[in-house]
């Protein structure tokens, strides 16, 4: 999802930094950084919590299994969603974009149902640790190296679209070993936009800091963490997960 906050697409405003104590910068950094991550791990808590309520209901299977189109509504909602916030983020307010950003993550909770009908609660569990270890040491490497990743943007998210159109060709096609890649592949490649969006969030604070910006930027860097943890989560239980 295109920020139009990222610093590389809009100059930095030098005013933002000038005359502020490197101290003073570091610990900003800090707070905004925290936000992002307390967002985003809310989201991910919030997600979990309704996934598994409507799992543990019943609900689930009366939404994925006798349920007709509705299904088709849920499992798609969450991609409306991420577009209509994608597009319309300028327009609303910080308030606005945290109830989108719950209601969003709530949603995605909803889709999500169907996994603890498929796949065991061991497996889950372990694939869900697996995800948080792996999420966390590629956010904390792409908030520490002094590589510029920027170079790696466009090729994760040419890879994530050509992944998504394999995806769908495989709807009909049903070949074990091509989803087999599809997993593999999709768990590079978040993981690749792990380290680089993490990076492209802090750079974004020298843009935004001391602006009425931050919180919406804020949200939306936490949306995109929220992405990459879900999607990487997604492709690594389909990749090692055990069916019931």
């Amino acid at each position: 999802m295109q920020n139009q906050f990222d610093p590389r697409t809009a100059g930095v405003n030098p005013a933002v930094t000038v005359g502020v104590p490197r101290a003073a910068r570091d610990a900003g950094l800090r707070s905004y950084m925290l936000s992002v991550y307390n967002y985003m791990a809310s989201g991910v808590a919030l997600t979990g919590i309704v996934a598994l309520g409507l799992a543990v209901t019943g609900v689930a299977q009366q939404i994925f299994f006798n349920g007709g189109i509705l299904r088709w509504v849920v499992l798609f909602a969450p991609l409306i969603m991420v577009m209509v916030m994608g597009f319309r983020a300028h327009k609303m307010s910080t308030a606005g974009m945290q109830a989108f950003f719950w209601a969003f993550a709530a949603v995605m909770g909803v889709s999500m149902s169907i996994i603890p009908l498929i796949y065991s609660g061991t497996s889950i569990a372990q694939t869900f640790f697996a995800t948080a270890v792996a999420f966390l040491s590629l956010s904390v490497w792409g908030y520490t190296t002094k590589k510029d990743l920027s170079g790696f943007g466009t090729f994760l998210i040419m890879g994530v679209v050509g992944l998504l159109v394999v995806s769908i060709a495989n709807i009909f096609i049903r070949s074990d070993a091509l989803s087999m890649v599809i997993s593999a592949v999709g768990v590079l490649l978040f993981a690749g936009l792990t380290a680089y969006d993490t990076q492209k969030i802090k750079s974004t604070y020298a843009y935004v800091q001391g602006t009425d910006m931050m919180g919406k930027t804020a949200i939306l860097g936490a949306l995109t963490l929220y992405l990459d943890f879900i999607n990487m989560f997604q492709f690594l239980l389909s990749f090692m997960g055990n069916r019931e």
